[in-house]
């Protein structure tokens, strides 16, 4: 796959894929853009961490159906129909890259698209999904009629058993090596004789996903070999900075200026921090209060994100001062961190106008000793973790809830369920930004207000 900067692509792939749902096998031959080869990734990656947080919040198949349905329609398309096949594969071959790079991203990326594939192979029709189980080349026959006669009656106890029955649908079975197919074994879903299982076509997904993952963490592991190896010093000026950024990028809106609620004032701060700040700039704003005084990394973290829900920079500048000059005088403010916070607002230096961290930046920073930023999900200890949460209102069946999304990893499920224990009221999209969190609080609280 040869990306360029600003030509016009090549729409080749029939020849390469015979149905709507690619198998990934090899790169294609063609050409991308530059903007095309970032922006197919955005979309997918969209996609991709919306069925992760489906499958963290403990959904249920059909639900996790509907949603890769409903993903993949918002996301995927194209303005030109015939550049819809291009966009799944280039952006697939984009991400594998992205992903190849640690054995965490690996785990994850597989995890995914594993799931992306086995839903979208559900929603093919079953012309295409027997093409596809054709594509694998996977050593089953299907089972003959003589055969199927002689086990109809075992083929029927297992689909009543699943509260199902035989249909003229199912008279397709393939006869397959029982430990090719240990998530239908383990469900007790398919009848075993002398080592092997008996499919059925409805359940053909097993298998071909089975392939799927193998074929692709194989994959995942080659591509890290040249990615090392070749393609990173290659493309260090072009690809390599999109590449390692888009693992860690932040997908949700903007939230460099406040849109919802135009400003704060410093009477009101206080009351909003205990109302509607996340409990990342909650810790932050108390120690503040607490010690008169924040290291560089909290200054940035809590002070770009009160930029955000609308502290002007003359009521910022007012509130530093009041806090550090308890601590080192106002001269010494004016002198050592003034310049900071005008800076952070775009009227220093290269006027840059600093945008709030998102939960991902947050998350994946690594605060020393004396430090008070980060996520307090990911670093505070779980007894200051369950001190933080039950002083914010949350009650001890939704704190087990948050301390088990904590102790798999999910820190920004964490948060969620943070918000919703804490406004009685659900978050589906999830929390990826702490100004997010400040917003939906706001408009929950307003809304309760007016009622």
């Amino acid at each position: 796959m040869q990306v360029i900067r600003s030509q016009r692509k090549s729409s080749a792939l029939d020849a390469v894929v015979a149905t709507t749902l690619p198998l990934y096998r090899a790169a294609p031959n063609l050409e991308v853009r530059l903007e095309d080869f970032e922006l197919f990734a955005i979309d997918r990656l969209r996609v991709l961490k919306r069925i992760s947080d489906g499958l963290s919040r403990g959904k249920k198949p059909e639900e996790i159906e509907k949603l890769v349905n409903e993903l993949w329609k918002a996301h995927m398309r194209h303005p030109q129909a015939s550049e819809a096949i291009n966009k799944d594969i280039i952006s697939h071959f984009v991400l594998r890259l992205v992903y190849c790079r640690t054995e965490e991203l690996r785990k994850w990326f597989l995890s995914m698209e594993t799931t992306l594939f086995r839903y979208r192979f559900k929603l093919e029709s079953f012309e295409s999904q027997r093409s596809l189980l054709a594509e694998f080349d996977l050593p089953y026959k299907a089972v003959s009629h003589a055969e199927f006669e002689s086990v109809k009656e075992k083929l029927s106890q297992v689909a009543r058993s699943l509260g199902q029955s035989l249909t003229s649908g199912d008279t397709i079975f393939y006869k397959v090596p029982f430990e090719d197919i240990p998530e239908l074994v383990a469900g007790r879903r398919v009848y075993i004789h002398k080592g092997h299982a008996y499919v059925a076509m409805n359940q053909v997904v097993s298998l071909v996903v089975t392939q799927f993952r193998s074929n692709l963490s194989k994959a995942l592991i080659l591509t890290n070999r040249k990615w090392t190896s070749m393609i990173r010093d290659q493309e260090k000026n072009r690809l390599t900075p999109i590449v390692e950024a888009l693992s860690t990028s932040y997908l949700g809106p903007d939230y460099s200026e406040p849109k919802e609620f135009a400003e704060i004032s410093l009477k009101d701060i206080d009351r909003v921090a205990n109302s509607s700040f996340p409990l990342c700039m909650r810790h932050l704003f108390e120690k503040l209060r607490e010690d008169h005084h924040l290291r560089y990394g909290g200054r940035m973290q809590l002070g770009l994100f009160l930029k955000g829900v609308g502290l002007k920079l003359d009521d910022a500048l007012a509130f530093w001062k009041s806090e550090f000059s308890k601590k080192v005088g106002p001269e010494r403010f004016d002198k050592e961190y003034a310049y900071s916070i005008r800076h952070s607002f775009g009227k220093e230096g290269k006027r840059v106008d600093y945008t709030p961290y998102s939960c991902q930046k947050i998350i994946s920073s690594t605060p020393g000793v004396g430090d008070h930023h980060g996520c307090p999900y990911r670093h505070f200890s779980e007894d200051n973790l369950r001190a933080a949460l039950s002083k914010m209102g949350v009650n001890s069946r939704a704190m087990d809830d948050v301390m088990d999304k904590v102790r798999n990893r999910h820190y920004q499920l964490a948060c969620t369920l943070t918000f919703e224990a804490i406004h009685g009221s659900s978050c589906d999209a999830g929390i990826n930004h702490p100004n997010q969190y400040f917003i939906d609080s706001q408009k929950i609280l307003q809304s309760k207000v007016s009622d």
